[in-house]
């Protein structure tokens, strides 16, 4: 496809961008804190590293709290309801196929992954943080549930299956990234410049946003 074919927008603002790398490099530093937690388990370093995981997952809590809110008072393209796309969703399953057309804005079938992702990190924090009190007595739910032992039990199940499924959400997300880069899609540069490039079919526009 020609240059001439792409149609580049500016459609995600700063915060959201911000916000979205923040989400990033919190998830991987719990994810690599974590395995290195078990890598010198018994060590002299495992409480260091598990002090460096709670709190990648005190700033993984703080950025993800700051997106919620962002989707409530920030601009069309970092709303919530730029992720809701129900109609689209049940065309794809009924007919099996992904939309043929290109939108300003996020993509109606990750929207669906990104919702599932925000679901799986708000049960990793609520589950880490009842964890870092029973556990090791850290962080805000400390004083009410540091004595609490029996915490450990139930929160540990959903926590690391949380984790299982975060790996696999990073997995699919980085798969599709390399897809779509593949078929000359730049889609991965957007959360960079904040300027989508689309092509030239008919898109879902009308939501006042700036042409380049």
């Amino acid at each position: 496809m020609s240059q001439s074919d792409i149609q580049v927008r500016r459609v995600y603002d700063p915060l959201l961008r911000a916000l979205h790398w923040g989400i990033a490099l919190g998830t991987l530093a719990l994810v690599a804190t974590s395995q290195l937690a078990e890598a010198f388990e018994d060590g002299p370093w495992e409480t260091t590293v598990w002090n460096l995981h709670i709190l990648s997952g005190y700033g993984l809590t703080a950025t993800l709290l700051a997106r919620m809110l962002w989707g409530l008072a920030g601009p069309a393209s970092a709303r919530w309801r730029d992720l809701w796309h129900p109609a689209a969703w049940k065309d794809a399953l009924t007919n099996l196929r992904l939309p043929s057309a290109h939108r300003v804005g996020h993509d109606p079938i990750a929207s669906l992954a990104y919702l599932f992702a925000y679901g799986v990190m708000a049960l990793m924090v609520v589950t880490g943080l009842g964890l870092a009190a029973s556990e090791f007595q850290a962080g805000p739910l400390a004083p009410w549930l540091g004595d609490a032992g029996w915490l450990e039990d139930v929160m540990e199940d959903p926590h690391e299956f949380g984790f299982a499924l975060m790996l696999g959400f990073i997995g699919l997300h980085m798969a599709a990234l390399v897809y779509h880069q593949l078929r000359g899609e730049r889609v991965a540069q957007s959360m960079v410049t904040g300027k989508q490039y689309l092509d030239a079919q008919p898109i879902d526009a009308g939501r006042g946003v700036q042409h380049d």
